[in-house]
Parts: C-alpha cells; structure tokens; sequence
C-alpha cells in the first residue's frame, strides 16, 4: 500500500535551499551592463507641478537618460483599473510619471536611468521642481464631508464610489427589535512591510524582440500580459520571473506599479538592461497601503439574544487613487455579518480618495476591517441585553447542519453571491473556551481585581472567502532523464510553502515520495496562464488543477504501464515510484522507464532503457510507428481548474491579557484559535501561516499605523518609528484544527494565508477593554498603542485604578 503523504506534517521542501543561503532574490539577479534608475518622488501632498527642469541631471556624469511624463509616449496615460465595478462612478488611476499635478507624497513625476544607483541618485538631486500647492485632505471623515476640497477636480466629493447591498428585510427587522445597539468603530492605515521591497529588472534581447523581465511580483502572468498590450509585444516574446520574494502581503500584487511600466520602457528604449530596487522609504511611500475604514454598525435583536438585523454603513479611504477597485470595501461589506445568522442585513460604504498613498489589498484585504466591527458590536449587545457574550454568540451562529448557507444579497468579490460552504462554528468557539478553561478565566480574573491586577479576555469569531476564481492551471510531467516529477503552475510563492504542500498532493496520485516532486511557480516561461498568489486561493484553485493534472498523468502511466506488463489496468497500482502489479511486488516498472515508452524516439536513444532487462516493455516501442490517434508523447498532462464559488474558511481566537494601567502596556498571557480551512495538506505549513498572521494581526492590532500630519508627509516612513512587534511581543499560540471538508472541490480543501491576522485586532481591542472594564473604558478603535489606552483611561474619567 502507498504512503498517503496529504495531511501528514512533511518538513519543507524548500527550506534546505533557504537555510544555505541558496536562495534568488530580484537584487541577486544581475545581468551584464545593466543600468540602475532612481525615482524623482513628490515631496508634496497635493500640487500642480509649475516647473520641471531636468536638464541639470541628464547633464550630469554617469546619466544615460531622464524621463519625464512627455518622454513616456502613447504611455503616458492612467494605469489599467483592475477590477472594475459598476458601482464606480468616479475611478481614478495613476499615470507612471506625474505630468501635470501631483496628489500624494511619494507620487513618481521622474525618472533618471543612469550607470549606477548612486549617480541615479545624485542626479535625482539636480532635478529642479517647483509646485504649486493645492488643499491637502487627509483625514477620512473630513474628505467625505461636504464641501470638502477635492483631491481630484473632477470627481465631486472625492467620491469614488457609493454602493449599498441589502439581504432580507432589514426595515421590517429593525421595526420588530426589542433591542437594538449601535457604535461607531475605527481601524487605521497600516501596510505590509515584507522583508525584501519592490523591485524590477528588463532584459532586452534586440536581436530576437525579446523582453524578459524579473519581478519582485504576487501575478508574474498578469504583469507578462499587461507588457505585452502596453509594448505591443506578442506574449511569446515576453517573459515575466518572479524569482525569491522576501514576502509579499498582498503589496506586491498590484498591475501596475509605476516602476513596473517605466523600468521595462527604459530598458526597450536604450536596448540595454534596466534594474530598480526599492529603499525602505520608497516602500512606505510608494507602495500601496490599506486598513482604514470608519464603520458605524447597528444591531436589532429580541431580548433573548436573537439578531434579527444588522445594518452597517462606512467610510472606506482608498488613497490617491483607487488601482484595484473597491475590492477591499467590497470583502468587507460582505463579511460583516460574521459566522452568524443574521438574515436581515443592510451594508453600505463610500469609496473617498484622500491625498495619501493608494490603497489594495493587504493580507486580510477588508475581512480584519468587518470582524473588528461585527465582534465588538456583539460585545455590546451582550452587554446591554446581559448575557454571556460567549453564550450569545452559540445563540446565533449558523449551525453545522444549516450549509450550505446563503446570503443572496451580499456580492463577494468574485462577483457572487455569498454562499457559505461549511463550517462548524459553534465547535470551534466549544473548543478554543475548553483549552482556555474560560470559567476558570472567570475566576481568575476576579482574584485578579482584588489584586488590583487587570485582565481581560477576548474573543474574536471570523469566516474568510477563500478559493477566488477565475482559474489556475498546471503541468504535471514525469521527466525521462531522471523519473523525477515536475509541477508548473501560474501562481507565484513568497513563503507558503507551494514547493512542499503541491508536492504532496502530486507525490500521493503517483505514488512518490514529496522529495521527488520539484515545483516551479512565478515564471511565464515554465507555465503561461493563470492569475497570481492573493486572497488565499492558492492550494484551492492551484492544488485542484495540480490534483487533476496529476490525476490524468497517473491514468496514464496506467495505460502504458498495463501494455508494458502486459497486465488489466485494474491490477495495477502506482507506489514508490513504479507501477506494480497488486499482490506482486516484484513485477512491475519504474514511471521513468514508462516515461521514456511513452516517447518511442525517446525510447531508441535512451541507454538505460535498452539495457533494462527486468523492467523492458513487453512490446518496446518503435521510434517509426505513428501514435495513436488522440495521444502524446511523453508522461505529462495539463488540466484546470475553475470555481464556480469560494471557499469559506472560519475560526475562533481567544486571549487572556493584563493591562498595566500606569505603563499601559499590555502582556498576553494565554492564546488559543481553532482554525477550519476543511482538508488539511499538511498541518505543519497550516500552523505556519496562522502563527505569521498572527503576528501581523498583533502588529495591527497594538504598534502599526500610518501618522499623516495635516500637510500628507507620512511622519513615521522608517522602521525606527513605524514599530512591528518583535518575537517578544507575539504571543505563543496554541492551534488546534478542525476540519469540515469543502464541498466544492476535489481536495475538500479551503484557504488559509490570511486567517491569522483577521481576527487579533478585533480580539485585543475586546480584551483591553475587558482588563479596563472597572475603569469604563471603551475601546472603539485600533491600534491600541500604549498612548492611546492612556488616552482611553483618561478619557474614562477614572483615577482610581486599584481594580476595586
């Protein structure tokens, strides 16, 4: 019997790689004579540009050339819109240099391309600009206000757009309340900091018209087609390598970055190759932000906790410009009814542009945004109506045996209604409050105010729509020079572990160990369709494809393996990389001999074949005969795979903390989250991508906010001020799984990459304000710095802070 390797805790395929230092990252990758650019990036928030002379920099020592909006051609127009909305009545995107007006710090207007980084740099400085400076809008509430100045003039109100969804009835729902709640809760802006920013490389082959370029991308295959239009260039002569990424976060998924136009045109048009790498400021500055909305959420309920409706209308601050859509307004407005059955519900939001850094997805992408307001706000209806908030949440979860569940009015970003799949809710809230020995929390917590010692619990309930279409698609093929299997797909990889959990998915269809498996993602020239790495589709939408390819790859084998033994195809099995015949270990052939039948000129030139005697095919194939019709050389299969629905992973995290309310600082003391992303390929890589998001989720949660000062400088551009949390500030976490099978694909399984970092906001902001109840503090808003719980403290009123 084979060795199922799905679901087992494999180490890493790619890890040994990586620990020896082995590892391809963008400013590795050198090619011969390149030039190096730097970007001239507005130093202003909102101005018309009156003066722009660069004659000074393309004189200077070491410049090959200086481009300006006008140098840029036919390309000097807005960026493609890439996931348009009926709903939009104003979209706006950015051209790749500024021309005429600038409407955030760090907007690119120039671009020196030069024979080094620190001539680029130098000349950057010689560029003589002057602005004009025009109303600055940061704060959110004030850009949607009326008769606010307008970030661009042709877009009144700075808004974006405006769309409200309804299920149910939600009037009659509010009409027939015993009870009803509202509040009004704030995140803010924050950003993914990867470890490795941004950066582009274009090669130019002036001989063949080739254009290969190396991106530091999530989409490799949309950046390669989106070159191909903008140049004019058919797709075969254009080749786009994601190679190592020091993770990604949903930043570096965006079509198009500037950078991503203006590199590649500069290298076309001096022939030569162009290399950029991003600083650390540029990051903070220059690539896309996300987090802030202002949402003000009501609940209708019947006294014995029953939420008839929910309606929740916010602000969505979609920076400068509004490149990817309102898919992150739009996720939220989807997920605001949490695991819960509310069936009456009403959920609007404004798009509002702001002159600040614009806004796509970040690893959550809206879903930490809707689970902070729905958790709070039923804190507070437990509050108000007096009941247990664990105990309210059993009262209204969607039940196990109620999936699929449907929310025909909300839209999720795939453009379809929200149909909840599977899950198990209650089982998972069951099981994170028996390893937290919540009524033991209970009693501890009370022990602890007679102390004067402030602990809290939070708890934070979450779903996330996982699995997004349109397609994905792999090659599977058994390599005759070596029997290894290789795997190619369309998805590019910055840490989750494709190389291994792919890898087991093919290794228990062709009976081999995951260590023979060699997967390659994020190069168009190994595979070329597909979309890209976000929104945690890959092991739904990828692994499904590669589950059928290899799948296809196995009937194969079968089929020419059954000729070789001269065996019923049903007697055969595939198990440590051969094909035997069942009940006789001894009789069968390795899947590289069956490789090389497959192609019969192969076969006639391949030594080891010809002087394998114990696995020589019964008929050897003749390198002259024809193939049957409807066949193909080679061990090898192509397939596809497109969801007609997501998936929709769930969870519970809980945590005890302590308050210190002289420092303000806050300590967890115990953390525990039951995860659900149905079938898991490998447990280990599961827990990897909750404890990383986690982290992040903690980071969000208490150190990381974007500081604009009235005049739109970022103030806090550096990782001296913008502050992550540290391995000693993230708390050890206890995982535990449970699984509900998606009905929607093969693998039964659902996505997981960004279910760590969901829900911790929305739980540190109940579990502070669980510590300081005795204080009166209410928490509506995060991050929660130490500042700000001062700042909460003192608002209170309360200067006793005994506990008493």
């Amino acid at each position: 019997m084979a060795t199922q390797t799905f679901g087992e805790r494999i180490t890493r395929n790619e890890d040994p790689r990586l620990l020896r230092g082995e590892g391809r990252y963008l400013d590795d990758v050198d090619a011969h004579g390149a030039l190096h650019v730097a970007f001239l990036r507005s130093a202003v928030a909102h101005a018309r540009i009156a003066r722009l002379d660069v004659s000074a920099a393309r004189a200077h020592p070491g410049v090959v050339r200086v481009y300006t909006a006008e140098d840029l051609g036919r390309l000097d127009q807005p960026s493609p819109l890439l996931i348009p909305h009926p709903a939009m009545t104003h979209p706006r995107t950015q051209r790749p240099l500024a021309s005429d007006e600038v409407t955030y710090v760090g907007q690119t207007v120039a671009c020196v391309v030069a024979v080094d980084r620190y001539v680029a740099e130098d000349a950057i400085e010689l560029i003589d600009v002057a602005y004009d400076p025009l109303p600055v809008l940061v704060d959110l509430e004030e850009a949607a206000a009326e008769g606010a100045p307008l970030v661009h003039a042709d877009v009144p109100g700075n808004l974006a757009c405006h769309h409200v969804q309804t299920n149910g009835d939600p009037d009659r729902a509010f009409a027939e309340a015993e009870v009803t709640v509202s509040e009004t809760f704030t995140i803010d802006r924050s950003a993914g900091m990867p470890l490795e920013a941004r950066g582009v490389l274009a090669i130019p082959d002036t001989r063949s018209g080739e254009l290969t370029v190396y991106d530091s991308t999530q989409a490799p295959i949309s950046i390669r087609g989106g070159l191909a239009s903008l140049f004019r260039l058919p797709e075969n002569k254009v080749r786009v390598i994601a190679p190592d990424t020091g993770g990604g976060f949903g930043t570096k998924v965006m079509m198009f970055y500037p950078e991503e136009i203006v590199v590649p045109f500069a290298a076309l048009d001096l022939g030569r190759p162009v290399k950029w790498v991003e600083d650390r400021t540029e990051h903070f500055i220059g690539s896309n932000h996300e987090r802030r909305q202002i949402h003000t959420i009501e609940l209708a309920a019947r006294r014995d906790g029953t939420v008839l409706g929910l309606r929740d209308t916010f602000l969505h601050d979609t920076g400068a410009f509004i490149p990817y859509g309102i898919a992150v307004a739009q996720v939220a407005a989807a997920q605001i009814a949490g695991p819960y059955k509310i069936e009456h519900i009403d959920v609007g939001f404004r798009a509002i542009y702001t002159n600040t850094v614009p806004v796509s997805p970040y690893r959550g992408c809206g879903r930490p945004q809707a689970c902070l307001t729905i958790e709070l706000a039923m804190d507070k209806l437990a509050a108000e109506l007096g009941i247990d908030r664990m105990e309210l949440r059993r009262r209204n979860f969607i039940a196990p045996d109620d999936f699929p569940h449907t929310r025909e009015g909300l839209i999720f970003a795939d453009g379809k209604p929200c149909v909840l799949d599977s899950g198990d809710y209650p089982g998972a809230l069951a099981d994170v409050l028996s390893e937290l020995d919540y009524e033991g929390f209970l009693r501890e917590q009370a022990a602890a105010r007679e102390e004067g010692r402030y602990l809290g619990l939070g708890l934070a309930c979450y779903i996330e729509g996982t699995g997004l279409g349109p397609y994905e698609g792999a090659r599977v093929q058994v390599r005759p020079t070596d029997g290894r299997v290789f795997v190619a797909t369309g998805l590019t990889s910055q840490g989750q572990a494709h190389q291994t959990t792919f890898a087991q998915i093919v290794a228990d269809r062709l009976g081999v160990d995951p260590s023979e498996v060699e997967v390659t993602t994020g190069d168009t020239g190994e595979f070329p369709y597909g979309v890209a790495t976000f929104a945690s589709r890959a092991a739904v939408v990828s692994g499904t494809a590669i589950h059928r390819a290899a799948g296809a790859v196995r009937e194969r084998a079968i089929e020419l393996a059954a000729n070789m033994l001269e065996a019923d195809p049903e007697d055969l099995v595939l198990e440590e990389g051969m094909v035997r015949v069942k009940g006789s270990p001894g009789h069968g052939v390795p899947l590289k001999q069956i490789a090389v039948a497959s192609n019969p000129l192969r076969y006639a030139f391949d030594e080891d074949a010809q002087a394998a005697t114990q696995f020589a095919p019964a008929h050897p194939p003749d390198a002259n005969k024809p193939l049957p019709e409807g066949q193909h050389p080679g061990l090898e299969a192509t397939a596809w795979y497109s969801p007609e629905l997501s998936t929709w992973a769930s969870g519970t995290h809980a945590a005890v903390v302590e308050v210190d309310p002289e420092t303000c600082e806050v300590r967890f003391l115990r953390y525990v989250c039951s995860h659900d992303c149905g079938k898991m390929i490998n447990p280990q890589v599961v827990e990897g991508q909750v404890l990383g998001g986690v982290a992040q989720g903690v980071g969000g949660a208490y150190y990381e906010r974007m500081s604009y000062d009235e005049d739109g400088q970022l103030t806090n551009a550096s990782l001296m001020e913008f502050l992550m949390p540290y391995a000693t500030e993230v708390p050890a976490v206890t995982v535990l799984h449970r699984e509900t099978p998606s009905p929607l694909n093969e693998l039964g399984v659902k996505g997981v990459g960004e279910a760590g970092a969901i829900p911790v906001p929305a739980l540190f902001a109940a579990a502070v304000q669980d510590a300081l109840q005795p204080l009166g503090v209410r928490v509506t808003q995060v991050p929660l710095s130490p500042n700000r719980i001062h700042e909460l403290i003192e608002a209170a009123g309360n200067g006793d802070r005994s506990g008493q």
